[in-house]
């Protein structure tokens, strides 16, 4: 006959009236846009609720170095299988749904959905409600060279949310992605890129861009509203913000 406090233990999970969901996150694509994730979804959480709430949030942040060079070498497959990865143990921690905190690794949102049961909340659907919401019928797109020159983003917008999206030329394609790299993502912040990235998006304005979309999240880092003539679209703040409605029972994945 078992003993007291042996055999099966049931372990029941309360949680207080308003907080729904439990947030999995997937960051460190760079670390330094994932903490304004976790602080914006805390904040969001908060306000909503008062006091001293927060969110659940389970948090499985990547070493980014291995994901940067598979990016650079192509290697899709295997970088979607990292994901899976993550997936798979916020999974197993008890997450209700998937946020992946950047843009650029949704070029495997497919492949990730096809491998897990788990909702995956996708950054692209929800900037398109903030584009709508502004009644804007096209945007400039700015990211890395993956986000502006391939379909896994601009497609997207156009096809499932009708946005016509723009991107800037190729000089200016290659200088944002290389203040990304080479600056943002080791946390640098310089002037002349300050300055670079918002000459740029007074040239797709001048094309005729009514907002322009931060498609990476460390472009906010840069980027000043105060010094752009159109709306600027942080999308990892606009993405946690959605995931955080999610959470407290006010928005569906």
């Amino acid at each position: 006959m078992s003993s007291p406090g042996f055999g099966l233990v049931t372990a029941i999970l309360i949680r207080y009236p308003g907080l729904v969901k439990t947030i999995g996150l997937i960051g460190g694509m760079s670390w330094e846009s994932t903490v304004p994730y976790y602080e914006t979804i805390n904040r969001t959480v908060k306000e909503r609720l008062g006091g001293h709430h927060s969110a659940e949030i389970l948090l499985y942040s990547v070493d980014f170095a291995p994901i940067e060079e598979m990016q650079h070498e192509g290697d899709w497959h295997g970088l979607r299988d990292t994901l899976v990865e993550a997936v798979k143990r916020l999974e197993r921690g008890g997450a209700d749904f998937i946020v992946i905190a950047t843009n650029t690794m949704h070029r495997v949102y497919e492949g990730i959905v096809e491998r897990t049961h788990l909702p995956i909340l996708h950054i692209a659907d929800c900037v398109a409600e903030r584009i709508k919401l502004a009644e804007m019928k096209k945007v400039a797109l700015l990211g890395t060279l993956f986000t502006m020159e391939q379909d896994f983003y601009k497609g997207r917008l156009e096809d499932r949310h009708r946005i016509r999206v723009i991107t800037p030329e190729l000089d200016d394609r290659e200088t944002i992605h290389k203040i990304i790299y080479d600056e943002l993502t080791l946390g640098t912040i310089r002037e002349e890129s300050r300055d670079a990235l918002h000459a740029v998006v007074d040239r797709l304005a001048e094309a005729g861009a009514e907002g322009a979309i931060l498609g990476c999240t460390e472009l906010p880092m840069l980027a000043q509203a105060k010094r752009s003539g159109i709306q600027l679209f942080d999308t990892g703040v606009i993405h946690a913000q959605k995931a955080a409605a999610i959470a407290l029972g006010d928005a569906d994945v």
